[in-house]
């Protein structure tokens, strides 16, 4: 709906003679008696034209050119504010719109087919899925379903750490269970992974291969077998969520040497070096970042030999620009938060447009279960594992729950309240509205013969004009704005709140407003109207990832 007053105002300013640098934003007042939009033009102009704000809003309102019957009254208010009233008609009448575009409706093209890349999970392939990387590659996909709703072409990525010290560590995990089931005396060490699973992939290689490896120094086949098992798992777990990627990037090609002998680790050294921003002393190298303010320079290459994080990172970065990604969007753990930054500053140094890279950084989940939080420890092998919660609380209340809250936000997941078959539960909250709409529409065909594949006259919805009716018909035609703010915030938490809000509109004009023991009209009008919250109600759910189901 926003979108509607945006060119109208755009073409005031135009015919005023109004040249002004601030952009036209559109808002929803918090009360109902300041209209149903406001924008604050005036206000923000004014200083910029030498005018008094409230004199400049009452010139822009006449020349203020809206279509006939769809604006009731428009005012000036406080300190320059032009707020707008629209008439029921035109509310009703808009809403036809959702029903006519049906799983269009919300989609944009703002992306105009602009190649993105969101790159979500990257898990380390060293242990099953935990609960909280269950909150990333949730938040990921749901923020690829945004891009790709308003038209972009979206690559989901995993970039698969298949190389450094972790792996190396995995492998020799595996390598001393299999020597147990030898019958070798191991003095296991704490600081390798200890779950139970190592034991059963080390009894899966002495079941095929023996005890023939028992002295076989290396542990290269111990760690591409629990490599391969372990990432089958990752991705049966992330398939139960339905959370799909289109391509895998592996660690590994940073550190693989061309015909010159050089690889992309080795290239962003020599890169930054001439830019004057390597030194090499204790017997590591360092990233200068002193010389962009920083209190301390970061390690790229430890004296070990071994890169840090950063340098694969910035190497793998570069791979994205190589492949002509226009948007790139990166969904990091907060363990993350202070390694991003040297990423990007050492791609502006190489001359990269930064700008087009977003960072969404999600924090850390607890759970809780009987009241009690759960500690997890993904290297002493007690962790709280995703497909553990799914079994438990099903895949939508999983998916709903991590995203429900801000993504800037540490999460308490409450198994309890996920269990719940109530109202209390959002997930079941949301999808019951979406129920009993399907039931209600059952009810109409067999009582009342209404076809939801034959629908009446659509101008019946303007006969509507209660508050329950027209509250739940701007709220609906609210939805492909929000679509565009989550996607602007990368924040599909602000897609729950909305649905939710809709849920709740619906129950309230359910209650008050009767339906099928209505005069024909009305009651048809107003099956139109649970028609079109249907359809939000499934478009957003799409974008959310969960199941709409038909009957509760």
């Amino acid at each position: 709906m926003q979108q509607f007053f945006r060119p109208v105002i755009q073409d005031a300013l135009r015919s005023a003679g109004i040249e002004t640098g601030q952009p036209v934003q559109i808002e929803k007042p918090a009360s109902a008696k300041f209209g149903h939009f406001s924008t604050n033009i005036a206000f923000l102009s004014a200083k910029e034209l030498g005018k008094n704000p409230r004199t400049l809003a009452q010139e822009l309102i006449g020349h203020l050119r809206f279509p006939s019957g769809s604006i009731e009254k428009t005012e000036v208010a406080g300190p320059g504010f032009i707020n707008f009233f629209l008439t029921p008609p035109f509310i009703m009448d808009s809403l036809g719109e959702v029903l006519r575009q049906g799983e269009a409706f919300g989609r944009g093209t703002s992306g105009n087919g602009e190649k993105a890349i969101v790159e979500y999970v990257s898990a380390n392939p060293t242990g099953p899925l935990t609960i909280g990387r269950g909150r990333g590659g949730v938040l990921g996909d749901c923020i690829a379903n945004l891009f790709e709703a308003e038209g972009y072409s979206v690559t989901r990525e995993y970039y698969f750490n298949d190389a450094g010290r972790q792996m190396q560590i995995l492998g020799e995990s595996v390598r001393f269970r299999y020597l147990e089931r030898c019958g070798r005396k191991v003095d296991f060490p704490d600081t390798h992974y200890q779950g139970g699973y190592i034991g059963d992939i080390a009894d899966r290689i002495y079941q095929e291969q023996g005890d023939s490896l028992a002295d076989t120094e290396g542990t290269g086949e111990f760690k591409s077998t629990a490599e391969a098992i372990i990432f089958s798992s990752i991705k049966k777990t992330l398939e139960r969520l339905g959370i799909r990627h289109d391509s895998f990037f592996n660690e590994h090609t940073l550190y693989t040497p061309d015909e010159n002998g050089a690889t992309r680790n080795s290239r962003v050294i020599d890169a930054l070096s001439q830019k004057g921003f390597i030194d090499e002393y204790e017997g590591a190298t360092w990233f200068l970042t002193t010389k962009l303010g920083q209190e301390k320079n970061k390690v790229l290459v430890k004296s070990t030999g071994e890169p840090s994080y950063r340098l694969p990172d910035i190497a793998y970065h570069l791979t994205k620009y190589d492949r002509g990604f226009g948007v790139i969007v990166n969904v990091f753990g907060a363990d993350h938060i202070d390694e991003y930054p040297d990423v990007i500053e050492a791609l502006k140094i190489l001359g990269h447009d930064t700008s087009r890279i977003r960072i969404a950084i999600n924090q850390f989940v607890t759970t809780t279960v009987d009241g009690e939080t759960v500690k997890m420890s993904t290297r002493k092998g007690n962790a709280d594992l995703l497909d553990d919660l799914i079994d438990d609380v099903g895949a939508d209340a999983t998916r709903l729950f991590f995203i429900m809250r801000s993504k800037d936000s540490h999460l308490n997941f409450d198994v309890d309240l996920a269990r719940k078959q109530s109202k209390d539960n959002p997930v079941f909250y949301l999808q019951y509205a979406h129920a009993r709409i399907c039931s209600l529409l059952r009810m109409a065909w067999s009582e009342n013969g209404f076809n939801p594949e034959k629908l009446p006259d659509l101008a019946l919805l303007k006969t509507l004009s209660s508050p329950e009716e027209l509250q739940l018909a701007l709220a609906l035609l609210d939805f492909p704005d929000m679509v565009r703010s989550a996607l602007r915030l990368l924040e599909p938490q602000k897609m729950v709140d909305y649905m939710h809000s809709i849920a709740e509109l619906y129950h309230r004009f359910y209650q008050e407003c009767p339906i099928l023991k209505a005069e024909a009209d009305t009651a048809n009008a107003r099956l139109l109207l649970s028609l079109a919250t249907r359809q939000v109600l499934q478009n957003g759910f799409r974008i959310l990832g969960i199941s709409a189901p038909e009957s509760m």
